[in-house]
């Protein structure tokens, strides 16, 4: 494709308002109709992070957006990730790769350079596909930040691109954070928002009628749609607004299983559980409390951005206490990523990428050492199990992918009680520990879950060590039906026609659509 295709962009009135399900909406209706359409953020800030076919780190939203519309994943699609590591300091990945760590001040700085960058990646993108939908972040009338802008009104200005403004009606206030929101742009920017989408809407849509004219009337643009509130959807959310809505307490439900995943307090990547929290027969909660971990049927401990930090959390919470007893009493127990290398012997940080001292001891439950370095693993992974827990039986040989994202080196013993988890069949490499009691499991791998014969595997052993019966293939929903369902509520409530007329695009590219994923 020489020439460069039309750009839609999805901006919200603030975050956490659907901007992120609403591309991905977009993204699978326009592919199921022929065209090969891109997703694009300029700039995430999120711990919920991925990897690229290639090695490239991007956010979890645009890599589920890129499935979605049935395309490979491409840095381009997010050329800035922002992870914060605290309060002022982030690291920035820059087209997949660190480049360094910003203060909050020295990235305005950088930023006359990214915004080239972006528009780069953006044009890159329109060359290669029939339509690119962009999603903005935040705001884009935080007026104190408008002068620094990269990812909202920068970006539709730059290509001219029509705005979709979203609201949120289930928080309240949808009239003036919509209104408020158009009134607060520049007359340039103002000219660019072709109309709106309410999102979130619980009841009768037709109750909200004379909502949609006062909208309508004091705006003099059109509401293209009003979406009802969803449930696991099979989004990624890329902050840690979404932790807040997700329970934080074991329901301990007698014909139902817990999990438990301890929320750590720079947790990366908890978008890997959003599908044992899809299952109808799982309870995941986000706890805080150590007392929750007693009587979950599987305890987690997931990566985090701050590994040396989040251990002190976890010993000064009493979870060491809580993980040691559930250890002797052979209790479910997986460790991934940060939190694994937290469960090891020792962590070794001899450049200071994390901490003041060279090294910290970690609680021990696993045999294994960690050597930090300057250096990030960024690679998806297809391994197979050498040794499975007792709650994962019948997995022996049976492929599984993952991915890695971390920045330190494990070490394995080579020799001792227990044993690698995982190999290469490739290269016969090992990676992961099983404890000699068979219940505690400790990987670097991201994304077990959403092997489907690992996540049902688990599930039903967990059922049987609690008497339950197990449960069936066909009760869950995947990846790709549960995007032709979003798709499908979208095309339901929202004004396709007017968005194409708007785009000037017909209503079908073609009649096959091969590129896109079964």
């Amino acid at each position: 494709m020489s020439s460069l295709s039309p750009v839609l962009m999805v901006q919200g009135t603030s975050s956490n308002v659907g901007k992120s399900l609403i591309t991905t909406a977009l993204c699978r209706w326009f592919a199921q109709r022929g065209f090969k359409v891109a997703p694009f953020k300029a700039q995430n800030m999120a711990l919920n992070a991925g990897v690229t076919r290639d090695g490239g780190e991007i956010g979890r939203a645009q890599l589920i957006q890129a499935e979605a519309a049935g395309v490979a994943a491409t840095v381009h699609m997010n050329p800035l990730l922002l992870k914060p590591e605290g309060d002022r300091h982030s690291q920035l990945v820059v087209l997949g790769r660190p480049a360094g760590r910003y203060h909050f001040g020295s990235y305005h700085e950088a930023k006359p350079r990214l915004r080239e960058i972006i528009l780069s990646s953006l044009n890159e993108l329109r060359r290669s596909h029939d339509l690119v939908i962009v999603e903005g972040a935040g705001s884009p009338a935080e007026v104190n930040l408008k002068a620094h802008d990269i990812v909202n009104m920068f970006v539709a200005k730059s290509v001219q691109a029509p705005v979709l403004l979203v609201g949120d009606i289930d928080r309240g206030g949808v009239f003036a954070s919509l209104l408020g929101t158009l009134d607060l742009l520049d007359p340039d920017e103002r000219d660019l928002v072709a109309g709106f989408i309410i999102n979130k809407f619980r009841g009768d849509p037709g109750l909200f009628e004379d909502g949609i004219h006062f909208i309508e009337r004091r705006s003099g643009k059109p509401v293209f749609g009003v979406l009802p509130y969803m449930r696991h959807h099979g989004v990624a959310e890329e902050d840690s607004l979404g932790l807040d809505e997700r329970p934080d307490r074991l329901r301990r439900d007698p014909q139902g299983l817990d999990i438990a995943v301890i929320r750590l307090p720079r947790l990366s990547n908890y978008d890997e559980f959003a599908r044992l929290e899809e299952e109808q027969h799982c309870h995941v909660a986000y706890i805080t409390d150590p007392r929750e971990a007693r009587d979950a049927d599987l305890v987690i401990i997931p990566g985090s951005k701050a590994t040396i930090s989040d251990l002190a959390w976890l010993r000064e919470r009493g979870f060491a206490e809580v993980l040691k007893q559930r250890l002797l009493e052979k209790r479910p127990i997986l460790a991934i990523c940060g939190g694994y290398q937290m469960m090891g012997l020792r962590i070794e940080d001899p450049d200071r990428v994390e901490a003041d001292t060279p090294h910290t001891d970690g609680l021990g439950l696993l045999p294994i050492r960690t050597v930090f370095s300057a250096e990030k693993v960024t690679r998806q992974r297809e391994l197979q199990f050498l040794k499975a827990p007792d709650w994962m039986p019948n997995m022996i040989g049976v492929p599984l992918e993952g991915y890695e994202i971390h920045m330190g080196q494990v070490t394995l013993p080579c020799e001792g009680p227990g044993g690698a988890a995982l190999y290469d069949p490739e290269d016969g490499r090992q990676e992961g520990w099983l404890h000699a009691n068979r219940h505690f499991m400790g990987t670097l791998i991201h994304g077990l879950f959403d092997n489907t014969h690992l996540r049902l595997t688990t599930i039903n052993a967990l059922r049987r060590a609690k008497g339950l019966a197990p449960v069936a293939v066909t009760q869950v929903r995947s990846k790709h039906k549960a995007f032709d369902e979003l798709a499908a509520t979208w095309d339901q409530h929202v004004d396709m026609p007017a968005l194409l007329t708007l785009l000037h695009l017909p209503a079908r590219k073609s009649h096959a659509v091969s590129h896109l994923l079964p």
